[in-house]
């Protein structure tokens, strides 16, 4: 008979019995596969960094991976395609006739033998109208890349744009964070000094107040944070929910220009005006190629009849166009040169835009630099003097609360008005560089 030490004895021996060991190899190996996944996966994930941290890391992500420029890569590709075909002669024409045939049956000839002609003929454009027609449309190709180039500038400004929104909501809210906690520093002062009968408890239930005004406007900035989010990556051609790295230092976008006048000097230079240009003189050229269609083209053609196994006889033909709808011809003259017109004026109303878009946006960052520049060097110092001020006073007893309290609205709202003042001059910068053409 088995004794009751033998199963205490084996669990001694054994404290992890073997069915109890298997399940912890299982969740081993598991752990292992994972881990050798998520080591094949890294490379690949590490190779698309998450956008969001520079304004760099915008730009180039912008340049790289925005859909709107992909699809104007391809149709620049495509309109140089239509380069070579525009000036190519047009396919030659071949032809096979049946003479003979009886009537009651097609597939028979009447007589004893068949009668088969051959012709094969070629149109030749002349007067230069294939060259013409190769110019217009390389000019059109141009006129295309250089939309390409004008729609990279607007979404490096808008990307830019948005960035700068992200960032300064990003600092608003950490400049209401700096608030809230001083307000918290200034509601312990506030017990304190109630505590020792020397201020109303009124001061502090005014402190906590205070704090839920800013939690409330914390969350307005928060909200307008997630806006600006969702408006750079659908610039970035992403999800409008698509992660979004923290943003680091201010971003930096220096104009180059001296003065206004200096920034709209190269405005005819713009890629937009240049686009409407090429545009132009793609309909002059089409004006000459519509008039040189008044000399009427040739065909040559070469033709042989065979007559039952050998040739009877061959030919050569020669055809020539008769210019005689006249008046369809002088209304597509007539269209060319409106359609000439129309890109001329067309050009000038984009180099109107430009540099109007040009003067608002260095009006605008003219406006906030001075705007920051006074904030910083006069009204900063001011409001920090006055809240150092008020603070020790107050400690002291010698002014109430509420003064207390619009010191540090004063000081706090002038580091926010600081923020505000550098976000506009930023968005007036992006918009000027654009003009500019300062795209990296």
């Amino acid at each position: 008979m088995a004794s009751l030490f033998d199963p205490m004895q084996a669990r001694r021996l054994h404290p992890y019995p073997l069915f109890r060991r298997r399940p912890l190899l299982r969740h081993l190996l598991a752990c292992v596969f994972a881990g050798g996944l998520w080591t094949l996966a890294l490379p690949a994930t590490a190779t698309e960094p998450i956008p969001g941290h520079s304004l760099e890391s915008i730009r180039t992500w912008v340049l790289e991976h925005n859909p709107e420029l992909r699809a104007m890569d391809f149709e620049t590709q495509a309109a140089e395609a239509r380069i070579l075909p525009a000036g190519a002669l047009p396919d030659p024409m071949a032809s096979v006739g049946f003479r003979g045939l009886d009537p009651d049956k097609p597939w028979r000839t009447a007589g004893a033998e068949r009668e088969v002609n051959y012709a094969l003929r070629q149109r030749f454009p002349l007067w230069g109208k294939r060259g013409l027609a190769r110019t217009a449309a390389s000019q059109d190709a141009v006129a295309v890349g250089l939309d390409r180039i004008t729609a990279a500038r607007d979404l490096l400004a808008e990307a830019e744009a948005a960035y700068v929104r992200y960032w300064h909501a990003d600092q608003a809210v950490a400049v209401l964070d700096r608030r809230i906690a001083l307000l918290r520093q200034v509601e312990e002062i506030a017990g304190v000094r109630y505590a020792l009968g020397r201020a109303a408890q009124q001061d502090a239930i005014r402190a906590q107040v205070e704090q839920t005004s800013l939690q409330r406007e914390r969350i307005e900035r928060l909200a307008t944070k997630q806006e600006a989010a969702a408006t750079l990556n659908a610039v970035l051609g992403r999800r409008s929910d698509a992660p979004l790295a923290t943003p680091g230092e201010a971003p930096r976008l220096a104009v180059h220009s001296a003065s206004l006048a200096e920034a709209l000097d190269d405005a005819d230079a713009h890629p937009a005006v240049r686009s409407q240009q090429a545009r132009a003189e793609a309909a002059r050229t089409n004006v000459v190629l519509q008039r040189r269609n008044r000399f009427p083209d040739i065909t040559l053609g070469v033709g042989a009849m065979q007559l039952g196994n050998g040739l009877e006889s061959t030919e050569l033909m020669l055809e020539v166009e008769i210019p005689f709808q006249q008046r369809a011809r002088r209304e597509r003259e007539r269209e060319s040169r409106l359609l000439e017109e129309a890109a001329l004026a067309r050009m000038d109303a984009t180099l109107r835009a430009v540099e109007e878009r040009g003067a608002s946006a260095w009006a605008q960052w003219t406006s906030a630099r001075e705007r920051r520049e006074l904030i910083e060097n006069t009204l900063l110092p001011q409001a920090d003097a006055t809240w150092q001020s008020a603070l020790a006073s107050y400690q002291v007893g010698e002014v109430d609360f509420g003064t207390l309290l619009e010191a540090l609205n004063e000081w706090q709202g002038a580091d926010l008005a600081r923020l505000d003042a550098l976000r506009d001059e930023l968005l007036g910068a992006a918009a000027v560089r654009a003009v500019e053409g300062e795209i990296r």
